[in-house]
């Protein structure tokens, strides 16, 4: 158990390693400490002040701080900050989408027990909904890409570049989008990459049916899909594959 006066001594991925070898009394002073910055990831996510004590977004947003502190390990290259926020972040947005999805059900149940003279009040509303689930599709893509942008910059990456980078012929992005594939299922190859931010050609020569000279011009695109797929960015898949 962490003593009181090292606590200031000890990094923040170290106390969440003591909770990881159970030390329950650093997780209650994680939890306690960072309420600050999980109402700030929430309220980011909500696009309003997110008061602690009233509001159901900030709990979800507490439980997935906690279920972060469980599942973070330091080898994935990244700071138990933003390992926390991207757990956070996606923690609320399903929990908005599971929201509003039961109070779309319900409102459209509702208008199919309308009388038929109600019909063009229907099609009105039902193409309203349409519309507002479309701008909500677009908003979380969004919120995805500026999450990805910030995975980007590990590898000294953007994605403003992705368009630039990207293969021209479509055979040949298809391609590289196979190899980052092939190259993320290998372990030791994956874990090389998110430690040292960077492809290893000789590596994945062997792996993978292209020439040296084909993977270096790549190198940047399949690099970035790499985190694409790592990441598991659900609304930018099929985005992404289409850039």
């Amino acid at each position: 158990m962490l003593k009181r006066q090292e606590k200031e001594d000890v990094s923040l991925e170290e106390h969440v390693l003591a909770v990881q070898l159970g030390d329950e009394q650093a997780r209650h002073h994680l939890l306690t400490d960072y309420k600050p910055f999980i109402a700030k990831c929430v309220s980011k996510v909500c696009k309003r002040y997110i008061d602690p004590e009233k509001d159901d977004e900030f709990s979800i947003g507490l439980m997935a701080f906690n279920e972060a502190i469980d599942a973070y390990s330091q080898e994935k290259g990244s700071s138990f900050l933003s390992f926390a926020n991207l757990v956070i972040t996606r923690k609320v947005i399903d929990y908005i989408r599971s929201e509003k999805h039961d109070w779309l059900t319900i409102s459209l149940d509702q208008e199919h027990e309308e009388e038929d003279g109600h019909s063009k009040d229907r099609q009105i509303a039902v193409a309203s909904k349409k519309a507002y689930q479309e701008e909500e599709l677009a908003w979380y893509r969004q919120l995805e890409i500026a999450e990805y942008n910030q995975k980007l910059k590990e590898f000294k990456l953007s994605f403003s570049e992705l368009a630039q980078v990207s293969p021209k012929h479509q055979d040949a992005k298809e391609t590289s989008q196979h190899i980052a594939r092939v190259i993320h299922e290998d372990e030791e190859v994956r874990d090389y990459i998110l430690k040292k931010k960077r492809l290893p050609i000789k590596k994945i020569l062997p792996m993978v049916e292209v020439s040296k000279k084909t993977l270096e011009r790549n190198r940047k695109y399949i690099l970035a899909i790499f985190v694409l797929i790592n990441e598991d960015f659900t609304y930018l898949k099929d985005y992404i594959k289409g850039v």
